[in-house]
């Protein structure tokens, strides 16, 4: 059985909360994933002697699996305060080390923060992994006959030189300057839209119980690659069983098998008419703000859903700190100009359960995110129908997902 071989990035991965302390990377991820599926792996990457050992005792539970190292003092290390942030990068070189080099069938190609990587392939999956900088793939002398892009919707405008352009403006003039048969975009909550020159399919994403995002799109990579390069599934095919996997990976933090993946339940996003027309939802986004620690989550938290493509109302921003008689008309009328709510419930301020209970009132979907309180704390809103998260990034997803479908 001929080998999918990995090229691409092996790095140091550290989040504060929820707490992850491991060594993968885009390509280790990606190989890893392939592997649990059952296809041998060969991968290629920048490794100092450490790293390799805890790959290599890592795929000694897999069969197929093998490790090329190109040998380096240290390795690139990424640092998330949380798994929605954006990471602190340690350890780039100042200098590119030399480019790796990989001929064979089947290959996937990441782009790399410390090198370059100059590969020959029969079928190749190319993910720039650079929003800001992304390169061709011949750019540096690749080749491939057949090649799929796989990248972001800001990645895809960014590299098409299309600022704000939706894919199907993108995808055709990136499939043209990279030389590509199939160009996948993935469109967070809206799922991935898939083009070919016959063919253009929009997949879903899928809803989970859980979301962990930190790795999620090397697996989506992974899984789209061994369909398309490996089984020979349509390109459509391939990226709704990279989605299907990619939701797994999230509510599960593990990579599945084949047998994980059929047994795995989850629903599609749903997208309304509005959404697709363009209508981008408010949410109003209750919590304290009395404290700098309650002003950072608050800004936070605005902040990641600003980029997640939703409007948001913030008493915070919109109103600011003042007298009732001066805030509270304006807090409710904001909460019955948006269309969902969602609430920073830890310490059970008095304002904040007020408004989820306005919110309720009106008929309106309340997100409630909470780690500290559970149980009886929170029973008025489980009873409501109110949305219980326990993780932040949770309930920032289980936020656009109520969203896109009203």
């Amino acid at each position: 059985m001929m080998a999918i071989h990995i090229v691409g990035g092996v790095y140091r991965e550290r989040c504060v909360h929820p707490r992850w302390n491991e060594v993968y990377g885009s390509a280790g991820r990606a190989a890893f994933a392939i592997a649990a599926f059952g296809t041998p792996v060969v991968l290629h990457s920048y490794m100092n002697d450490d790293a390799l050992q805890i790959i290599r005792d890592r795929g000694a539970w897999q069969s197929g699996f093998e490790a090329i190292q190109t040998k380096v003092q240290d390795i690139v290390s990424f640092d998330y305060l949380h798994d929605m942030a954006a990471p602190e990068i340690h350890g780039v070189p100042k200098n590119q080390y030399e480019s790796l080099r990989v001929n064979e069938e089947k290959i996937v190609r990441f782009g790399m923060l410390e090198g370059d990587a100059i590969v020959h392939a029969e079928w190749a999956v190319y993910d720039p992994q650079n929003g800001k900088d992304g390169r061709p793939f011949h750019e540096n002398g690749s080749t491939a006959k057949h090649l799929a892009l796989i990248l972001n919707a800001h990645e895809a405008a960014h590299m098409a030189n299309m600022q704000e352009a939706p894919p199907s403006m993108t995808a055709p003039v990136l499939a043209q300057s990279h030389g590509a048969e199939v160009v996948v975009v993935k469109m967070g909550a809206e799922g991935a839209f898939v083009w070919t020159s016959t063919e253009i399919t929009q997949v879903p994403a899928f809803r989970t119980k859980r979301v962990w995002k930190v790795g999620s799109g090397d697996c989506f990579v992974a899984h789209f690659a061994n369909a398309w390069m490996h089984n020979r599934k349509s390109p459509a095919e391939s990226a709704e069983i990279a989605s299907r996997a990619t939701a797994y990976y999230c509510e599960t933090q593990g990579l599945p098998t084949v047998e994980n993946i059929e047994a795995f339940s989850c629903s599609a996003v749903e997208l309304s008419n509005d959404y697709k027309s363009g209508v981008r939802p408010q949410v109003y986004l209750a919590g304290p703000f009395f404290d700098l620690a309650q002003v950072w989550m608050v800004e936070q938290t605005r902040s990641n859903l600003l980029s997640m493509g939703l409007r948001v109302f913030s008493p915070y921003h919109d109103i600011g700190l003042g007298s009732a008689e001066e805030v509270v008309v304006k807090d409710l009328e904001g909460i019955q100009q948006s269309d969902l709510l969602l609430a920073l419930t830890d310490g059970l301020d008095p304002g904040t359960i007020y408004e989820i209970g306005y919110a309720r009132a009106l008929d309106k979907p309340v997100i409630v995110y909470s780690e500290r309180h559970k149980d009886e704390s929170l029973k008025m809103m489980e009873g409501s129908g109110c949305t219980l998260c326990e993780n932040y990034t949770t309930a920032l997803y289980s936020t656009v997902w109520e969203a896109v479908k009203l």
